[in-house]
C-alpha cells in the first residue's frame, strides 16, 4: 500500500512539473507581442547609447588620448548586441505569422519557443549592457607617449650622446634642440635612438611625431607626415597647407608633444606646418638633424648639440662588425691593414659602414693593401659612388660659387692640417675669391663669414679660437670633385703630405692653377718648369737649402707663393724676379739672411710675411718702401741685429719706420721695435695706429714703461716685451677717473688678445692687464723677479683713485703659461672663474704654491694643470673639494726637473 502512494506522488509532481515547463514555453510565445516592439524600442536605445560612446571615444583619438580598454570592450560587445538584436527584430514578422489562437499556440513550436525566449534574454542582457554603458570618461587624459617604434642598426658610441639629448628633454628651460654634424656621421641614427627611447622611458608626452624634411622641403609633405602620425584619414591629406595647419594645431596645441623633424637644410617655419611653438609653458620639445650649425640658430635651437666622428677605438670597433671576424681573421696580417684602412675613414660612421661591408669578402693581403692605395688616392669605388656623392650634397648646397672655391683652396693643405684661419683668409684675398672688396680688414670680414659658413655646414671643423681643420674624408671629397666635376680645367695638384723627396716632373705642372706639395722631404728645386696658368703654389714645410735661379722664370701668373717653415733655406735666387703678378709672398720661419734686392720687381704685392727669421740680418734701403700696394707685412722675432746704412734694420727699426710709412695701403702691420726712442717714433703716424696688430717691444732701457702710449693702437691683438732688462715696472701712467668708467674702459685694450712676456729681469708684476679684459693667452718666460700678475696692492691704488671696483679680471683668458719664474707667489689672491680656461702650464715657479682656484672655477670646460709633479704636490687649495675637483686636471711634466 505504502508502495501504491509514493508511486502517485510521484506521478503528481511529474505532472505539476511538466505544466510549469509548458506554461512557461507558452509565455515565451504567447508574449512576442509585447517582447518584439519592446526589443525594437530597446535596440534604438543601445544604438544611440553606442554612437554616444563612440563619438567620445573619436574625440579621444583625434586629441591623441588612449580610450581605456574597458570602453573599447563595451563597445565591441554593444556591436555584437545590435547586429544580433537587429536580426531578431527583422525575424520578429515571420515568427509572428506562424501564430494562431490568440497567438498562444504556434504552427511550430519548438521554433516560436526558442525564438520567444531569445527575445527575452536579448532584452536583460540590452538592459545589463546599457548599464554599464554610463561612463564617466572613456579615455585617459594623460596617456603614455603615443611612439612608433623605428627599425635602427644598433648604435655605436652613441651612448653618451643620446644621455646628452635625453637630459635636455628633461630640461624645461630647453624647448628647441638641434642636432649637426657632417653628413654620415650617424644624426639620423642618434635622432632614431631617441625616438625609440620614448617607448621605453617613462615620460608625460602624449604623442611623438617623426617626419624626414630632406633638401627640397614641401611643406605640405611634412604636413601629410605628421598626419599620418596622429591619426588623420588620407582624405585629409587632400586639404590646403593652410587647413591642415589649423588642423594639426589644433590637434597639438593642448598637449605635450615630441616633433622630431630629421635632415633639415634651411629654416623651417613651424607656424607654416602647424607645429605650435615649444616653450616652457606648453612643455613641449622640437628635436632636428641638420648638416647646418646655422640651420640650428635660423630654428631657434635653445641646446645645440655637435655630433661627432667615433674616437679611434669606437671606430676600430664598428669597421670590425662590418668586415667580420671570418675575414680579418683569414690571414694574421689582415687586421693591421685593416686598422689602415678603418684610419683612413676619419672616423665617419657612413664611411666605416661602407667600406667595412665593401671589405668583409677580402681575404687576401693584395686587397687589402689596394683598398688603402685607392683612399690615399680618393678613387676607391664604394667611396666615389656611396660616399662622396651624400657629401657632395653640402658641397652643392652652398650659396655660390666663391665659397665653393674657398672650400677646395682648403685640400691643398695636408691631412689634419691645423690651418689658421687669419692666414686662410689673406691666401684667399691674394687670389682674388674675395673679391667684393679691396682692402684686406674688409675682406676679413667676408673671409670670416665664409669661413663660419663652412664651419656651420661641417665642411671645415674648428680646431681652438685661431685654427680649422678638413676632415679626412670631407678633404677625399673635395678631391674628388675636382678631379671629376672639374676635369676640363685640371686646375689642382696636391701631393701635400705624400713624403716627396724630390720636385714632380716639370711636366705634370703646365696644366696645373693650383699646386701644393707642401710638407714634404723636398731639398731642391733645380728644375725649370712651364705654368703658364699657375697662381698658387705652396713650398712650406719642406728641407729646401736650394732654389734654382731659372726656377721661377716660366711662371708669370704665380699670385701665392708659401715658402714658409723651410729652415735650410738661406738665400733666395735672384730669379725670384720674374714673378711680376705675385701678390703673396710668405718667408716665415726661414733661416733666410737678407732679402735681395731683386725683389724690387715684385710691385703687385700685397702681402709679405717676415715672422720668425731669426737669421733675417739684412733688408735693402728703398726695397719695402716699393711695394706701394702691400697691405699685409709682418716681421718679427730677428735674432741678428742689422748693420751698415743700406739695412732698413738698424738703428732700433727707425729705417723701416720710413719706408713704411709711406705705404697707404697698409692694412695689417706686424713690427718689432727696439727702444723707446723709436717706439715714439713709431706711435707719431697716424698710419700705424690704424693699422699694427703686433708690436714686438725688446731692449728698451727704461726702468718705468707707460703701458698707456700704446692705447692709441686700435687693432692692437699681441703684444711682446723682450730682454728688457731695465724695465721695472709697466704703469698705468697719469690715471684719471675716465680712464675706468663704464664707457671708457674697454676703450683702453679691448682688442688685445696675446701678452708674452720675455726676459724681463726685473719686472715685478703684471697688473696692467687689467686694462686688456678680452685676453686669451698670457705668456711669462724667464722673469727673475716677477712675484705677482696682478698685484692686490696696485688695484686698490686704482680704486682709490676712480672711485670705483675693477673688473673681474681674465674671464676670456683660454691659456696661462708661466715658465722659470722664480719668485712667483701669487696670480691672484682670491679664486676667479674663469669660464674659459683650458690650459694653466707651471714650469720653474717654486714659490706659487697656490692657484686662484675654487671648486665653482673653470666649471664645464676640460681644464689642464701641467707642471712637475714635485711642485704639485705642494700646491695648496682653498678646501678638500677644490683639490679633488682638480685632481684629475693634472697632467705631469716628465723628464722636468722639479720646480
Amino acid at each position: 500500500m505504502g508502495n501504491c502512494c509514493c508511486v502517485q506522488c510521484s506521478f503528481e509532481n511529474f505532472l505539476l512539473r511538466g505544466w510549469d515547463f509548458i506554461v512557461g514555453h507558452a509565455n515565451y510565445v504567447c508574449k512576442l507581442k509585447q517582447t518584439l516592439p519592446t526589443l525594437s524600442a530597446a535596440l534604438q536605445e543601445l544604438r544611440a547609447l553606442r554612437n554616444d560612446v563612440q563619438r567620445e571615444v573619436d574625440v579621444a583619438d583625434q586629441r591623441l588620448l588612449k580610450p581605456f580598454e574597458r570602453v573599447q570592450l563595451w563597445l565591441s560587445t554593444a556591436d555584437t548586441l545590435i547586429t544580433e538584436a537587429e536580426n531578431l527584430v527583422s525575424n520578429g514578422p515571420q515568427q509572428m505569422n506562424n501564430l494562431c489562437l490568440g497567438g498562444c499556440i504556434s504552427e511550430n513550436c519548438l521554433s516560436s519557443y526558442k525564438f520567444g525566449k531569445r527575445v527575452a534574454e536579448m532584452l536583460q542582457e540590452i538592459s545589463d549592457h546599457k548599464s554599464k554603458g554610463a561612463f564617466e570618461k572613456v579615455a585617459d587624459d594623460q596617456p603614455a607617449a603615443s611612439v612608433v617604434v623605428r627599425p635602427v642598426e644598433q648604435p655605436v658610441a652613441l651612448e653618451s650622446t643620446i644621455q646628452k639629448v635625453w637630459s635636455c628633454i628633461e630640461d624645461k628651460d630647453v624647448g628647441i634642440i638641434g642636432l649637426y654634424g657632417l653628413g654620415g656621421v650617424g644624426k639620423t641614427t642618434l635622432l632614431t635612438q631617441i625616438n625609440n627611447k620614448f617607448s621605453t622611458t617613462p615620460n608625460d608626452f602624449k604623442v611623438v611625431i617623426w617626419a624626414l624634411v630632406s633638401k627640397d622641403y614641401d611643406v605640405g609633405k611634412i604636413q601629410d607626415r605628421i598626419g599620418e602620425s596622429i591619426g588623420f584619414s588620407e582624405t585629409w591629406k587632400n586639404k590646403s597647407v593652410d587647413q591642415k595647419a589649423v588642423d594639426i594645431y589644433g590637434i597639438l596645441s593642448d598637449k605635450r608633444f615630441v616633433v622630431l623633424l630629421d635632415d633639415l637644410w634651411e629654416r623651417v617655419d613651424l607656424k607654416q606646418v602647424g607645429i605650435p611653438k615649444p616653450s616652457q609653458e606648453n612643455g613641449s620639445k622640437l628635436i632636428f638633424t641638420t648638416r647646418y650649425l646655422e640651420v640650428c640658430g635660423e630654428m631657434g635651437a635653445r641646446k645645440k648639440i655637435k655630433v661627432e666622428c667615433l674616437e679611434p677605438e669606437k671606430a676600430w670597433e664598428l669597421f670590425q662588425d662590418k668586415v667580420g671576424d671570418e675575414t680579418l681573421n683569414s690571414h694574421p696580417d689582415i687586421p693591421n691593414l685593416a686598422k689602415q684602412v678603418a684610419e683612413r675613414c676619419g672616423g665617419l660612421p657612413l664611411a666605416l659602414i661602407t667600406i667595412g661591408r665593401a671589405m668583409a669578402c677580402k681575404t687576401t693581403l693584395g686587397e687589402w693593401k689596394y683598398a688603402i692605395e685607392m683612399l690615399k688616392r680618393c678613387t676607391l669605388p664604394k667611396m666615389e659612388n656611396e660616399v662622396f656623392p651624400l657629401l657632395k650634397f653640402s658641397y652643392d648646397n652652398l650659396p655660390d660659387a666663391t665659397m665653393k672655391s674657398c672650400l677646395l683652396y682648403c685640400c691643398l693643405h695636408p691631412e689634419d692640417y691645423c690651418i689658421p684661419k687669419k692666414r686662410l683668409v689673406e691666401y684667399w684675398f691674394c687670389e682674388g675669391l674675395l673679391n667684393q672688396f679691396d682692402r684686406i680688414s674688409d675682406a676679413q670680414m667676408q673671409g670670416d663669414y665664409i669661413v663660419n659658413s663652412l664651419l656651420s655646414a661641417c665642411l671645415l671643423e674648428r680646431d681652438g679660437e685661431y685654427f680649422v681643420k678638413m676632415h679626412d674624408v670631407i678633404r677625399d671629397m673635395t678631391l674628388w670633385i675636382i678631379r671629376e666635376f672639374e676635369v676640363t680645367e685640371n686646375n689642382f695638384f696636391v701631393k701635400a703630405g705624400a713624403q716627396l723627396c724630390e720636385e714632380p716632373d716639370a711636366k705634370a705642372w703646365e696644366r696645373v692653377k693650383r699646386m701644393s706639395v707642401m710638407k714634404n722631404n723636398i731639398k731642391v728645386l733645380k728644375e725649370t718648369p712651364k705654368c703658364p696658368n699657375l697662381r698658387t703654389l705652396f713650398l712650406g714645410q719642406n728641407e729646401l737649402k736650394v732654389i734654382s735661379n731659372g726656377f721661377f722664370q716660366f711662371i708669370p701668373h704665380l699670385t701665392v707663393l708659401d715658402l714658409s717653415r723651410n729652415f735650410g733655406l738661406r738665400a733666395l735666387p735672384k730669379g725670384i724676379s720674374e714673378l711680376i703678378s705675385l701678390e703673396c709672398l710668405d718667408l716665415s720661419a726661414t733661416f733666410i739672411e737678407e732679402l735681395p734686392i731683386e725683389l724690387k720687381s715684385l710691385t703687385k704685392l700685397k702681402m709679405l710675411d717676415l715672422s720668425y727669421m731669426h737669421n733675417l740680418g739684412k733688408i735693402p734701403r728703398q726695397l719695402i718702401s716699393n711695394f706701394v700696394k702691400l697691405q699685409i707685412f709682418r716681421i718679427g722675432r730677428l735674432r741678428n741685429g742689422g748693420f751698415g746704412v743700406d739695412n732698413v734694420l738698424s738703428w732700433g727699426m727707425e729705417k723701416l719706420i720710413e719706408e713704411l710709412k709711406g705705404l697707404q695701403h697698409l692694412n695689417i702691420l706686424s713690427m718689432p721695435i727696439k727702444g723707446m726712442s723709436s717706439l715714439e717714433r713709431f706711435l707719431s703716424f697716424n698710419l700705424f695706429r690704424c693699422c699694427t696688430q703686433a708690436l714686438e717691444l725688446s731692449d728698451f732701457g727704461v726702468e718705468v714703461f707707460n703701458v698707456l702710449c700704446l692705447e692709441s693702437l686700435e687693432h692692437l691683438e699681441t703684444l711682446e716685451f723682450l730682454n728688457c732688462e731695465s724695465m721695472k715696472e709697466i704703469k698705468m701712467e697719469k690715471l684719471h677717473p675716465w680712464v675706468f668708467s663704464s664707457t671708457n674702459y674697454t676703450s683702453r685694450f679691448h682688442t688685445l688678445s696675446t701678452v708674452r712676456i720675455f726676459e724681463c729681469n726685473k719686472l715685478r708684476d703684471m697688473t696692467w692687464l687689467i686694462l686688456a679684459p678680452n685676453l686669451s693667452y698670457i705668456g711669462i718666460f724667464g722673469c727673475k723677479k716677477m712675484e705677482e700678475i696682478l698685484s692686490e696692492r696696485k688695484l686698490d691704488e686704482v680704486t682709490g683713485v676712480i672711485g670705483i671696483s675693477y673688473p673681474k679680471p681674465f674671464l676670456k683668458l683660454e691659456t696661462l703659461h708661466l715658465f722659470r719664474l722664480p719668485k712667483l707667489k701669487s696670480i691672484y689672491w682670491n679664486a676667479l672663474p674663469f669660464p674659459r680656461m683650458k690650459l694653466i702650464h707651471v714650469f720653474g715657479c717654486r714659490g706659487l704654491k697656490k692657484l686662484p682656484l675654487n671648486s665653482d672655477s673653470a666649471k664645464g670646460n676640460l681644464l689642464t694643470i701641467e707642471g712637475s709633479k714635485h711642485w704639485w704636490a705642494r700646491v695648496e687649495w682653498e678646501n678638500e673639494a677644490t683639490q679633488y675637483a682638480f685632481l684629475p686636471s693634472f697632467k705631469p711634466l716628465a723628464s722636468f726637473k722639479p720646480a
